[in-house]
This record gives C-alpha cells, structure tokens and sequence, in this order.
C-alpha cells in the first residue's frame, strides 16, 4: 500500500493510531511504530511541561519509526506556549493541531522538518490551513470519537480532494480494514483511527472504560458539551444520562459574552479534563468515557500488533471482494 502517508513517514500501512486524551501513551506510540503504523500523543496527556518534556526525550530514544504530538492551539491549553518551546527542542516527526489556529505552530515548525497535520470539519478550514502551509489535514467526520465533524466520510473526503491540493488523512467511524478501504476509494491519503486502540492491551486505563468499550455499541454514543463546552462523542452510561448533555443555564448565558467566553472556555476545559481524568482512571461507572461509534467493533482487549494485523487482514479481504465483483 502506498499513500502520501506511507511514503513520507516510512511505514507499511497508512494508519495514525489517534491522539486520545488520557489514553495515549508513550507504549502505544513505540509499539505502533513496531507493527508498521505511527502514532499521536496529545501534548496535554502530561500534568507538567516537565513530564512533557522527558516524554520528548524518551520517544526520541526509543521510538525507531515515526510519532507525532497532538497540540490544541486555542486559549483553552493554557500550556500552548510551553509545549510549542519544547517541540522546538524536541522536534518530532508530525505535529496534529486542533481546535484552533495553527499558524505560529507551523511557522516555528515547519522550518525544522516537523510535518504539520491540521484537524479540519469543513472545507473554509481546509482551505484556510493549506494558505498557511500545513502539509496535510485530517478530515474529521461526523463519526469520529472525541471533538467530531458534522458532514459525513462520503461527502466530506471528496469535497476536500476537489478543493484543497495537500494530502486529506480520513478520522472518524473506522472500526474495521473494509472502512479503511472506503477511506483510500473516496480519496484519503490514510486514516487516523482512535476508539479501535482504546481497548488496546498498551492502553493504561481503567478495566471499567476498556469493558465499556466492548459492552457498549454505536448506538449507546451521544453528544455532550459538558466536558469542555464543544460538543464531544461520549458512551452513554447511567452516570451520562443523570449529569446531562447540555452545559447549564449560567454556562450558556456566560459563553455568548465575548469578553468572558475565552476564559470561560478556558475552565469548561480543564473542568472537563478533570472528569475525562476520573473517567480514565476511576473504578466506578459514575463517569465519563470518550469514544466513537466505532467502537460497535471492539470485542475483545488485544495488543496494538493483532488490532493493526486484524484491520490489515480485513482490508486484504475486502479489497479481493471488490475486485471479485
């Protein structure tokens, strides 16, 4: 399989295993390299720049492929600078900007041979990325897990390839070899895959969010804006269904002040962060997990080596299907 994606970072198949807040780990992004893929760890899975830093420092001695670091751009990291200064030092093989503007990331960056892959849900993004010299974006669609798109893989991927000339990079809905096929068919470069790992051996969460990832299909995925005032992709427990969906009263009048939005955005987040934490972490169902409908394909807890063997197996099939026909 060649692609923009296996050829520019040297791997045997087209996949980024997603950043994944509080999931993603230095393990994942080594052992994803081991199998042929590469990974993505957001920047703001360390507690301290410090922890950040010898994270840097550790991937860049153990890592013998690609990894990529996931920065959010906006004022709602209130570690952008840091971490922007530590990636200047450290420079890693890609960075995924998201959730804002990713110019100053990809001026300091670029420079250094770090590939930018900006975060898009629609065409005036992409376009907007492409004028400031990103290398490629990810189309998030409106079945990914996590901060999700609106428009669909099936509309989304051909808009872009027919606007945009960088290379387009699928995320959203990916559970098997077959959905990655239809990525590569409408036009995608690869595919950045996320809620599949989430029950990964190498993921160092809690049994009780890997258990709901496996108990829990596509239909039990539901939109809340509790966790940082954007709409994100949640598993549906009985502790979802009693805290709601929708940010209260005062939280809504608040968000439409443009003199406080910032910094109530700002607090919504890091109040989030902290319930996503105790999710990951806790040994209670009374909490809040991220996923995708993808994860209706999860079924068992394996290593990142069988996930990946399993998806290229079935992209090998689906593809001899097709030809068949």
């Amino acid at each position: 399989m060649k692609t923009w994606l296996t050829d520019t970072f040297s791997i045997k198949f087209p996949i980024i295993l997603a950043p994944m807040f509080l999931i993603s780990n230095t393990k994942m992004l080594i052992n994803a390299c081991e199998v042929g893929v590469m990974g993505c760890i957001p920047s703001l899975n360390f507690k301290t720049s410090k922890a950040f830093e010898e994270a840097l420092i550790h991937l860049q001695e153990n890592c013998r492929g690609a990894y990529g670091i996931n920065l959010i751009v906006n004022a709602s990291n209130i570690f952008y600078k840091e971490h922007l200064l530590l990636l200047e030092k450290y420079p890693p093989s890609f960075v995924i900007t998201s959730l804002g503007n990713p110019k100053e990331t990809i001026n300091k960056l670029s420079s250094q041979g770090v590939r930018i892959i900006c975060d898009v849900t629609e065409l005036k993004y992409a376009k907007k990325v492409e004028a400031l010299g990103a290398d490629a974006v990810i189309a998030v669609n409106s079945g990914a897990g996590g901060h999700r798109g609106n428009i669909p893989s099936s509309v989304l991927i051909p808009l872009l390839k027919e606007h945009i000339n960088i290379p387009i990079i699928a995320a959203g809905g990916i559970g098997t070899g077959s959905g990655i096929l239809s990525m590569l068919c409408l036009g995608a470069q690869g595919c950045s895959i996320g809620s599949a790992f989430i029950a990964s051996k190498e993921a160092i969460i809690h049994q009780d969010y890997k258990d709901a990832v496996l108990h829990y299909g596509a239909n039990d995925i539901v939109l809340s804006s509790k966790i940082s005032g954007t709409p994100c992709t949640v598993i549906n427990t009985p502790y979802q269904q009693k805290i709601g969906k929708e940010l209260n009263f005062l939280e809504k009048l608040l968000i439409k002040n443009k003199y406080l939005k910032k910094y109530l955005k700002m607090l919504t987040y890091y109040k989030g962060m902290k319930l996503i934490e105790k999710a990951a972490f806790s040994a209670t169902y009374k909490t809040i997990w991220c996923a995708g409908p993808s994860i209706e394909f999860s079924n068992k807890i394996e290593t990142i080596e069988l996930i990946v063997k399993k998806f290229m197996n079935e992209y090998e099939l689906a593809k001899l299907e097709l030809n068949d026909k």
